[in-house]
């Protein structure tokens, strides 16, 4: 069995306060159709969906980041067509909030996966050399099997994209897939 994490596609990381913008808004459709795909064939889809507090000075984000995903705004609603899934799919989707860059840190990811034998994780969203990137080192350091998927994974970042996607592959044994099928980076 194989799992789709879903990391951070939501309106504050596509068109809101932290956009990736064309680059996030150019895989709505790629992402909605993963998801849809694998919810509809029983895999595990995951929505790791970052949470921030109004004011948390705390954080470490907030040196480095504006506010963004703040609990009960707009921002932190899913984005466009993957909205428009969840809520059609939703009894078969777990959302799961995560305070962290990895959607292993702090969560209850790993023991989902553990409990469903899930040894594949294919990981979508953004940002393709932060979250993506941290979530993607965890579940190599796990023993997780890794797949990228290049067309549904962005970032603000054009040089941050390659450099991730290449190190996915290359220092993580990632296999990285483009509609479908395999690919080099």
């Amino acid at each position: 069995m194989k799992a789709l994490i879903v990391i951070d596609y939501t309106v504050d990381f596509v068109v809101g306060k932290l956009p990736c913008g064309q680059p996030a808004i150019d895989i709505e459709d790629r992402i909605a159709e993963l998801t849809e795909t694998f919810a509809a064939s029983g895999d595990y889809v995951v929505m790791a969906v970052d949470l921030h507090e109004e004011n948390d000075a705390l954080h470490p984000e907030s040196k480095l980041f504006p506010p963004h995903n703040i609990r009960g705004t707009e921002g932190r609603r899913l984005y466009g067509k993957l909205d428009d899934v969840y809520n059609r799919r939703r009894d078969g989707i777990y959302w799961m909030d995560k305070t962290r860059y990895s959607a292993f840190c702090g969560t209850d990811l790993e023991l989902k996966l553990r409990e469903r034998g899930i040894a594949e994780v294919h990981l979508v969203g953004v940002c393709t050399d932060i979250c993506v990137l941290h979530t993607a080192v965890d579940a190599y350091n796990k023993g997780l099997r890794i797949v990228v998927h290049a067309d549904a994974v962005a970032t603000f970042n054009p040089p941050g994209h390659d450099w991730a996607l290449g190190h996915f592959q290359n220092s993580l044994g990632a296999t990285i897939v483009s509609g479908g099928q395999p690919i080099r980076v």
